[in-house]
Order: C-alpha cells, then structure tokens, then sequence
C-alpha cells in the first residue's frame, strides 16, 4: 500500500507519519509512506504512481487540498481521502469528493485509531502480513501468499501459493487471532483457509485453486457455504 501525506508544513508532516507508522505497526500492515509539500507536487507524483490513501491538508500555498482532491478524482476515482485542517469550513467540499473523513487538528491517537479501523475495512488485504516464529528465525509471511495452514504434531504447517510450507510452535487459537480478515475461514478444528484461494465449496469440502480440497465440518457447513458465499459477493465474484 501506498500513503500520501501532502501538507505545506514540515512538522505537520513528520507528526502525521510518526503516528500512521504506530497504526500501521498496531494493524500488522507494511506501506509507503510518502510526503509532499504542495498539491501540485503530489498531483505530479499521483499521475505516476496509485496511492490507496492520501492525507491532504485544506489549507496550503498554492493549490490547496480541496483543489488537489477534485483533480485527483479526475483520474484517480478510488483512493481513500482524509482530510486534515484546523476547521470545519470545509466539510461539505469534502463530501463532494468523496472523503472518507475530515480530521480536525488537534485530533487524538484515539481518532485516528478509530479511522485506521475503518480504512483496513476499506482496503484490500494484499498488504496484511504475520511474523512467525520459526526454527531459522523470524518469517514474516503477507495474508494474500498464504493458501491455508493446519495443525498437528503440536506445529501449525502454514502452505504459501509459491509452493513452500511454513511451520511454527504455537497454538492454533494464538495463530489464528492474527489472522485478522474477513478472507480467512476456520475450517474444523486445526485447519484455516484463505478463501482468496478457494474455487469452490461443495458442501463437504473447499477445494481450493490447485485441486487440494481441505475438510470442513458439518456443523460448520452451513457458515462456510455462507462465508464464501458473502465473500465472492464483496470482492465482485471474481474467479
């Protein structure tokens, strides 16, 4: 993921980075982070490069953010827009281009904590990530190159789609908390899935892209077909 703070002044920039770092941390989630001190220097980069959110400040020399955003909504119709100022004045502008919040300065850790939930809800999983604790050391593994994991002889296998198999020492209800996407299904005991990775349910089985098919239970049958179901439907029923 790719995150644009564009703001005129330096300070305001490194205390927003400081603390989008401490969510991103807090959410298990690796982005970019880049800066920009006007909007015209970020629309320059914008028409480079895809940014899936972008803090803009109102008031700026130049372009302000207001401006910036009806220009970027010109070509780049889906990434989220936060805006960040020291007034209301323009709450409605940011409603016409589609924001999805207007932070007021000084706005708390708390605040921004709740829109950073909001906003993983909004965005894809492709940089959603775990560290796992291995016999060679720390591997950190993204949700979307995890096909499923499973538990048995005390270890979690965890398979990837480049064909590798990870395991690690823990329990599975540990593993699976931090497994925190609508993506991942819980199987039966011992087993999860990435539904990212399955064609089909036939109501015994998920059988996942490659042929595997990985158990489900029959008391579970009926929430799978459910949670599959929904699942295609969120992401436009894509194969």
């Amino acid at each position: 993921m790719r995150i644009a703070i564009v703001d005129d002044i330096a300070s305001e920039r490194t205390i927003l980075r400081n603390r989008l770092k401490t969510q991103l941390c807090r959410c298990a989630l690796y982005a970019e982070i880049r800066e920009f001190e006007s909007g015209e220097a970020f629309l320059s980069a914008a028409k480079q490069e895809h940014f899936e959110l972008v803090f803009l400040d109102v008031y700026m020399e130049g372009k302000n953010g207001v401006e910036a955003a009806k220009d970027l909504r010109q070509f780049n119709s889906d990434c989220i827009l936060v805006f960040t100022t020291t007034s209301m004045d323009h709450a409605l502008d940011a409603f016409r281009v589609r924001a999805l919040q207007y932070l007021v300065k000084p706005y708390t850790d708390e605040e921004l904590a709740v829109l950073f939930d909001e906003i993983m809800q909004l965005l894809p999983s492709l940089d959603k990530y775990i560290d796992v604790n291995t016999v060679g050391g720390v591997v950190r593994l993204y949700f979307q190159e995890i096909l499923y994991a499973e538990h048995y002889q005390h270890q979690i296998h965890i398979y990837t789609a480049d064909g590798n198999t990870t395991v690690t020492r823990q329990t599975f209800r540990e593993f699976t908390g931090k497994l925190n996407d609508e993506c991942f299904f819980l199987c039966r005991r011992g087993i999860v899935i990435n539904l990212e990775y399955a064609a089909d349910f036939d109501g015994t089985d998920f059988i996942l892209k490659n042929g595997k098919k990985l158990p489900v239970t029959r008391e579970l049958s009926q929430a799978a077909n459910l949670a599959f179901g929904d699942f295609l439907f969120k992401r436009g029923a894509r194969p």
